[in-house]
């Protein structure tokens, strides 16, 4: 049941993602203070658009949507993976360091000791709308599936 509750709500629950993931963002800009570094900034540009593409896709019940949310949500992460890894690695951080506004080895947030980052917050986010993404895709294959399976069934060529 949890598999078809997922699958079948995926894209609302994405919308969702991306919505906590965004306002998170703007929260941490705008009320906390807190100055993006340049990789923040390539981060909200792969996320912001996620809202308006999920939001659409969940009003218009369109799941044909997920796959122009795939390569945002991916390469988002990318950027989320590396800048993580960034603040976890000093000696990635002094190979490419960033040279204009914050730096992006610096870190606001630094929960449970430094492992949980606002990047690490903007991957796991970025990851759970590509899992469901992919869940979604593959609950309307098995719809699809099953529809084909009936369609033999009623028309007898399915049967033995």
């Amino acid at each position: 049941m949890s598999r078809g509750f997922f699958g079948k709500y995926a894209v609302y629950l994405a919308w969702i993602v991306s919505l906590v993931a965004t306002g998170g963002s703007l929260y941490l800009s705008e009320i906390m203070h807190f100055i993006p570094c340049n990789l923040c900034w390539y981060q909200r540009i792969f996320m912001y658009p996620l809202v308006l593409l999920l939001g659409m896709a969940s009003y218009r019940n369109d799941r044909n949507m997920i796959r122009y949310v795939w390569p945002l949500s991916l390469i988002g992460g990318a950027i989320s993976l590396y800048h993580y890894a960034e603040q976890q690695i000093p000696a990635l951080a002094k190979m490419l360091p960033c040279t204009v506004g914050v730096p992006c080895s610096d870190d606001y947030l630094d929960w449970f000791g430094g492992y949980v980052t606002i990047p690490f917050l903007a991957l796991i986010a970025f990851a759970i709308i590509t899992m469901l993404m992919l869940n979604a895709r593959r609950y309307d294959e098995m719809e699809v599936g099953e529809d084909e399976l009936a369609e033999e069934n009623e028309s007898g060529y399915g049967t033995v």
